[in-house]
């Protein structure tokens, strides 16, 4: 392996070419993801930073905060690293019993986010999906209001058809492997949409009014004597 030392600015422009193709394979978490970031620049900060040549990769460690239109990722440590074919590939690590953020504006929803948590988060340009790893945790933001979340172990979004699967154990369930000590729980929290207002002059539903109640018997007038009781009665005399 041949490492390769740069001046700073050098290894700044060459990590952003490399983590701009990455990101723009996997900007979007979801078709609902905001277009435009795709064009934005890309904007990188980090304690350090080392890029491999021969290997194709850059590591980016130290308080990292990356910014590409709305998204915004941080994490202790990412690597990039690209295939002979020219799909790219990132890890981002979070630092000891923290977790790696993830968020980015929801396209034509008004004030709408996505975020996510987890220890790792892999992006796969050849895949096409984004995966968070170990105590991952999503959330759809209204403004700064969570309203739909959901966690797991293992959470992965499919951006070409717009799905996400959410798993108890880092070991999908069809990787045809039990996880060590079985898996665990899902958990999400689902908030129902608004009612809709009802319409200008709609009246409100007709209320219907209780049944009266049944006459009670004045004080020691008891029953009402049956005359088909009685007249059973004679009969049988």
């Amino acid at each position: 392996m041949t490492s390769h030392s740069h001046p700073t600015s050098s290894l700044r422009r060459t990590g952003r070419l490399v983590l701009a193709a990455l990101l723009l394979a996997g900007s979007a978490a979801t078709a609902l993801a905001e277009t435009a970031d795709r064009t934005k620049p890309m904007n990188i900060e980090s304690d350090s930073m080392r890029y491999d040549d021969l290997k194709q990769t850059s590591v980016f460690t130290g308080n990292v905060v990356v910014t590409k239109g709305t998204i915004i990722i941080r994490g202790a440590r990412i690597d990039v690293r690209q295939d002979p074919e020219g799909y790219q590939y990132g890890v981002v690590t979070a630092a000891p019993g923290k977790l790696a953020y993830y968020k980015q504006k929801r396209n034509g929803n008004g004030d709408e986010w996505i975020e996510g948590e987890s220890e790792v988060i892999e992006y796969d340009s050849r895949a096409d999906n984004v995966k968070f790893i170990r105590r991952a945790v999503m959330r759809r933001l209204v403004g700064a209001t969570p309203n739909d979340e959901s966690s797991g172990a293992l959470i992965v979004y499919d951006q070409s058809n717009d799905t996400y699967t959410v798993n108890g154990s880092t070991v999908p369930p069809n990787a045809g492997v039990s996880a060590p000590g079985g898996g665990g729980r899902v958990k999400a929290i689902l908030t129902p949409k608004s009612a809709a207002p009802a319409a200008p002059g709609a009246s409100a539903p007709a209320t219907r009014r209780p049944a009266a109640p049944a006459a009670t018997p004045a004080p020691g007038a008891g029953l009402r004597p049956s005359t088909t009781l009685s007249g059973e009665a004679e009969e049988r005399k």
